[in-house]
């Protein structure tokens, strides 16, 4: 196979796979292992040199830590610090002690269990904060507590990817053959990377300057992978991981001017290049080992996800953290990393691991890679299956006109308001570590599940005036209006809606006012655009309000044919040319105005 037609099987892979998996809300992380997978030795056989393919696409990784190391601000570090430097290292160093001995029990020898128990114990950056940012969770409790950790295991990997070939170089542990043949002489890696470290402090940002003052940008990109792989080279050079060498220079270069412009240069080859990372991770997987070592697989993979769900559980509740949130920082930390494989090829060619160890390890991350995301949305859906079952809920003691299910973002704010106009209001949150959060901001708010009836008796919604929804979930939103409408209809539900097809839903409950939750945002801010544009105020201001207008009458008329794509088309296309038509009259008629006015 050539070049090229290489490059078209990777690129129809990603393509296809990636929106696939996506449909089915999974990760690209599993869309990419399960296609290298396919393509593989082990699949349909497409491509054989996986070697070649995996040392290309090691880039993918170093571009990631050149990334991970412009992240890197001192001032960050310092506002992180117990949750980097305390959380995280409580993490691997806890995992490495446990799975370690697990190791050396099984017959490893004592560094060769160390090395292995050490890369099982960091998990993959790319899939936890995809995880995380696809169930909006960054933020949370379980959230920043897992991105302290996984900026400590980027950190703690850079020195044992520096010391592990020189290991090989002075602790051959598999017999008396030559030690490793990349290993390096110690003082010229040390010296590498002060000439690095000098010469990226003082030379990299002038270099850089220069560059940006052609104003050409793609001269600008071509030298910021020049930055990473040159610098990533010269490491290599000494004998040191090439990973090491871009981390370097990325931390250099944190506090640049430089630094969102290079994030930014560099995003799509690093997205690309990690994602034909993972692919040839999943070709390297030896599934021949599933069909002669089912059983012992199985257990490992099982055995490493168990052992990190315990000890991330122990050290969240050690730290303070709630059950819930605990539980779920240990779910999320469940897999292997990529790094793993960096560390664990390294080891083999510096002779301090196995292969067939080597081989078994690297199956036992990818399937847990592979089981980490699914495993996540089985927690997810027992959890909700659970709570809509049990659905304990606070003692609520008050009664007022007004309910407000769903105290985030948008809640708030109407609670807010009404708090300045001292109207009493009942909040009600579904989200134990949102109303953890809330309260400690002086807040009363009640936790519980306002699409469940018996929540809402609680709440005396029978002597309410309003019920406010703001529930961000949209499953949820339907079910608390539903649930609403159906025992309370006296109720004036005001709702709020995430897009014309919540809006339309929220419309079948016979739910009247909706607001969607950035239309009146675009409106305000299609105004302050047309009084950019030269327009006046008031003209600005009547076109919006026409707009308005003409918006919710074609959501009325659209709600009527929701279920026809055909038709749906149809009458967006004729509201286009109505609104140009309604657009075009109105501004006849200020032309005529003004003209009457001239004269």
């Amino acid at each position: 196979m050539t070049l090229l037609q290489s490059i078209a099987v990777f690129l129809a892979a990603a393509v296809i796979a990636v929106p696939l998996f996506q449909h089915f809300r999974l990760s690209a992380v599993l869309a990419y292992l399960a296609s290298g997978i396919l393509l593989g030795p082990w699949g349909l056989g497409l491509v054989q040199d996986v070697d070649a393919i995996l040392g290309f696409a090691e880039l993918g990784v170093v571009l990631l830590l050149f990334v991970i190391g412009l992240e890197l601000q001192p001032t960050r570090l310092l506002a992180m610090r117990k949750l980097v430097f305390g959380v995280g290292l409580a993490q691997v160093a806890g995992t490495t002690l446990v799975l370690a001995g697990i190791g050396m029990a099984f017959g490893l020898p004592p560094l060769a269990a160390a090395i292995a128990a050490f890369g099982l114990s960091l998990s993959s950056t790319p899939l936890v904060l995809q995880l995380l940012g696809e169930r909006k969770q960054i933020n949370t409790q379980h959230g920043r507590a897992a991105f302290g950790v996984l900026l400590f295991q980027d950190l703690a990997v850079m020195p044992v990817l520096a010391a592990l070939p020189l290991l090989g170089a002075t602790l051959p542990l598999l017999g008396p053959g030559a030690p490793g043949e990349h290993a390096p002489n110690m003082l010229l890696a040390i010296a590498t990377v002060v000439v690095v470290v000098v010469v990226g402090r003082f030379a990299l940002r002038p270099l850089l300057r220069i560059v940006a003052a052609t104003k050409i940008p793609e001269v600008f990109t071509g030298a910021a992978l020049l930055v990473v792989v040159g610098t990533a080279l010269l490491v290599h050079s000494a004998g040191l991981s090439m990973a090491l060498g871009a981390f370097i220079a990325g931390v250099l270069l944190a506090d640049s001017e430089f630094r969102h412009e290079l994030e930014a240069d560099l995003e799509p080859f690093k997205g690309l290049l990690l994602g034909l990372f993972f692919m040839a991770v999943g070709m390297t997987a030896n599934l021949g080992l599933l069909v002669s070592e089912p059983l012992k697989l199985v257990l490992m993979t099982l055995g490493l996800m168990t052992v990190k769900a315990a000890v991330v559980f122990a050290i969240g509740r050690a730290s303070a953290l709630p059950r819930e949130p605990a539980s779920a920082f240990a779910l999320t930390m469940l897999a292997g990393g990529e790094f793993a494989f960096v560390l664990f090829s390294i080891a083999r060619e510096q002779q301090l691991m196995a292969a067939p160890l080597v081989e078994q390890l690297v199956l036992a991350v990818t399937l847990s890679m592979l089981l980490s995301p699914l495993a996540l949305m089985a927690a997810d859906r027992a959890a909700a299956s659970r709570r809509r079952e049990e659905a304990p809920f606070d003692h609520i003691d008050e009664a007022n006109r007004v309910i407000i299910a769903g105290f985030g973002r948008f809640g708030q704010i109407v609670g807010r308001i009404l708090r300045a106009r001292r109207i009493p209001f009942t909040a009600l949150e579904a989200s134990q570590t949102q109303v953890d959060f809330v309260r400690r901001f002086g807040n009363k708010v009640f936790y519980g599940d306002a699409s469940r009836l018996e929540l809402l008796r609680a709440a005396q919604a029978d002597k309410a005036h309003v019920l406010v929804l703001a529930i961000d979930d949209v499953e949820a939103s339907v079910r608390a209006a539903e649930t609403a409408r159906k025992h309370f209809p006296h109720l004036r539900v005001y709702a709020r809606a995430r897009n014309r097809q919540h809006a339309f839903r929220l419309m079948d409950c016979d739910v009247r006012y909706i607001i969607r939750e950035t239309f009146l945002s675009s409106l305000d801010m299609a105004e302050k655009v047309l009084e950019g544009l030269g327009t006046a105020h008031g003209e600005a201001a009547s076109a919006v309000e026409s707009f308005r207008q003409h918006d919710q009458r074609i959501l009325l008329e659209q709600h009527a044919i929701k279920d026809d794509e055909e038709k749906l088309i149809a009458a967006a296309r004729e509201s286009a040319r109505q609104l140009e038509q309604l657009f075009a009259a109105d501004q006849a008629a200020d032309q005529e105005r003004r003209a009457a006015s001239a004269r």
